[in-house]
């Protein structure tokens, strides 16, 4: 199966990615996994995005688009794959498309998780780290400290990041909305099948996929 995973920050992408990947046995390729990997080899795709980051720009659409074509290509992924944060635009989604083209091959369907947006607010910004390992993770709501701003695990502080402030929170979103969003609506030749993760993220069980190039 090909599958491709959109929703906004705070969705649960990454544990019902993890879920589907394991029980459908493909690779879940995430965006960051793919940088992560390119940089720490010394790929010359990593090389130009750690340049970009030096420099404290965004990395290129080609670059992106390169590390994605380069996993895919790869034994493991021949007969299926999930994409966890790619395509990210409209731009990107046009590339898959013709990648997947050029192979003679569809994606069977694109999951959208839908979560209401006052919900990734109340998730992200909700999140407190502690400052003696960033491994001890809590949360004002749902995974609250014994102590109030006390790490149960070692006693350190916990702390709020900056990128989990509602502001911030609300500008990733918003990013989301205009660059991600589309490619739901264009369909990047595939099937849409909106899914609302549970509010627990307890992994929902994959259901049957709709048929390739259905909308």
């Amino acid at each position: 199966m090909r599958i491709v995973l959109v929703g906004p920050p705070g969705a649960g992408k990454g544990t019902q990615a993890a879920y589907l990947a394991e029980n459908l046995s493909i690779p879940h390729i995430s965006t960051g996994d793919l940088f992560r990997a390119n940089i720490s080899q010394g790929t010359d795709l990593g090389k130009q995005a750690r340049a970009y980051m030096d420099a404290g720009q965004l990395v290129p659409d080609e670059v992106t688009i390169g590390m994605a074509k380069d996993r895919m290509a790869q034994p493991d992924a021949v007969n299926g794959f999930l994409l966890d944060g790619f395509p990210r635009n409209v731009g990107q989604a046009e590339a898959l498309d013709v990648m997947l083209k050029d192979e003679g091959v569809k994606l069977d369907a694109v999951l959208d998780l839908e979560v209401p947006e006052d919900e990734v607010v109340k998730r992200i910004a909700g999140r407190r780290i502690c400052r003696n390992d960033s491994a001890h993770v809590f949360h004002a709501t749902y995974n609250k400290p014994k102590t109030e701003g006390v790490c149960d695990t070692c006693g350190g502080e916990l702390y709020q990041r900056d990128d989990d402030s509602e502001e911030t929170v609300r500008t990733r979103l918003e990013v989301y909305h205009t660059q991600t969003e589309p490619i739901i609506d264009a369909g990047t030749a595939a099937a849409r099948r909106p899914v609302s993760p549970p509010r627990n993220r307890s992994p929902a069980r994959p259901s049957a996929p709709p048929a390739p190039g259905a909308r």
